[in-house]
């Protein structure tokens, strides 16, 4: 066996109607490949998709009772392309083989009656590539995932920077306008006093509300993205427990979920390990996604939290998962992508932007852990939060200098990478 390859880690399923070479087959290899077998092609469709994250390889006859093999391997090619898929032929069904070589259903054909040891090294080179594309697709999908967050990492930096310049120069030309404000009921009753009644008190009133109104939102706005984008001044000292901290967050928002009709379930074990944080901070990160929550999720819905201790991604380091999922309609791919940007507005209210998704990100970042958003039409948005246990967080951020250098690199790796998955079955824009 080649050291460098488990074969017994994917399945082989053989599909035959003669009992006796699934006998065969299974005396011959069980003890170097995993072996599953079926008698027909129903039955092996049938575990095919019971056993689709398990199987790298499908051998099957070709001429069965009822569907043909080829139709099975069609059937194998459209549930998971990946599977390797061999088709087993007597001399007479050499033109179905070619047919289905022609069409790129097969990566082999195998004649009966079999060589064995040919046999035992064709079914171990197409277990090699079934295991080496996955190693590649698993290797793509970590590049896309830095990739994204180094994008994210960059805006991050240059948000920080906007808030901290805007909200000055915008918060000095707010003053004119609210002290303007301000004044305008005394102005409006010196004028009444002078100069007789004026004809349209209310519409003056509601303007006077509305104008006091916005410019409180923007102040918010300036505000929180300001506060989550200042980095903290010193280390994360801050011991919390995850449970109890969520807890105390839905408890104090208790009335405002009431009010919608929403439920909030905290299923986080008391025995998960202690986080370093900047308490301030990390209590906001779980207030922001409850408040997102509050202005996105239908009456009536229900928002779960969830936590585990999870391997981290440096070898030897754990991470705390926390997953917040509602029972809202989803988002569409497209949606996820813009999530977390602040100037995207996902409700009919042009007032909820996701400035606090932007936050949330913010926060995590500076605490030395990574967020994102899963979701399916219909079926509800998940965030997962993965944050680092026992070292300090801060030790484990990148600085700002190494963020905005890599993020100067980003558009040479998007071409590498792009030009590395020209041709690669399953590869495209939907997959990035």
């Amino acid at each position: 066996m080649n050291p460098a390859y488990d074969y017994r880690r994917y399945a082989i399923l053989y599909v035959d109607d003669e009992e006796k070479s699934l006998r065969s087959f299974e005396r011959a290899f069980a003890d170097t490949f995993r072996i599953l077998t079926a008698s027909n092609a129903a039955e092996g469709h049938r575990l095919l998709v019971e056993h689709r994250e398990e199987i790298g390889l499908l051998m099957t006859d070709q001429r069965m009772p009822g569907e043909k093999g080829v139709w099975l391997l069609e059937q194998a090619r459209r549930l998971d392309p990946r599977i390797i898929r061999v088709l087993v032929t007597a001399y007479s069904d050499y033109k179905e083989a070619i047919e289905a070589i022609n069409t790129g259903a097969i990566y082999k054909y195998i004649s009966k009656p079999w060589d064995l040891p040919r046999l035992e090294q064709t079914l171990k080179h197409a277990l090699e590539l079934f295991m080496i594309q996955r190693q590649r697709d698993e290797l793509l999908r970590e590049r896309m995932t830095e990739l994204r967050q180094m994008v994210m990492a960059d805006r991050v930096v240059s948000l920080g920077l906007l808030a901290a310049g805007l909200s000055h120069h915008i918060r000095n030309a707010l003053v004119a306008v609210k002290t303007f404000l301000d004044l305008a009921p005394l102005k409006l009753a010196e004028e009444k006093a002078e100069a007789g009644p004026v004809r349209d008190v209310a519409f003056w009133q509601a303007y006077h509300h509305e104008v006091q109104l916005q410019i409180d939102r923007i102040n918010h706005l300036l505000q929180e993205l300001w506060r989550a984008s200042e980095r903290p001044g010193g280390p994360l000292n801050d011991r919390v427990r995850l449970g109890a901290l969520v807890r105390e967050v839905c408890r104090a928002m208790a009335p405002e979920f009431a009010a919608r009709g929403l439920c909030v379930e905290v299923e986080i074990p008391e025995d998960l390990p202690e986080l370093r944080v900047d308490l301030p901070r990390f209590r906001r990160l779980f207030e922001l996604l409850l408040k997102d929550e509050l202005s996105t999720l239908p009456a009536g819905g229900r928002v779960r939290f969830e936590a585990r201790v999870v391997a981290g991604s440096d070898p030897g380091r754990s991470e705390v998962e926390v997953r917040v999922t509602d029972t809202g309609p989803g988002l569409p791919e497209e949606w996820l992508r813009l999530v977390f940007d602040p100037f995207v507005c996902r409700t009919n209210s042009p007032a909820e932007f996701g400035i606090n998704l932007m936050a949330c990100y913010i926060i995590v970042h500076h605490h030395g852990g990574v967020i994102h958003a899963r979701s399916e039409p219909g079926g509800g948005t998940t965030f997962v939060i993965r944050l680092p246990v026992g070292a300090d967080a801060a030790s484990q951020r990148a600085s700002d200098t190494e963020i905005l250098r890599k993020a100067v690199l980003t558009d040479e790796l998007w071409h590498r990478l792009a030009g590395g998955m020209a041709g690669l079955p399953g590869s495209g824009p939907a997959g990035v």
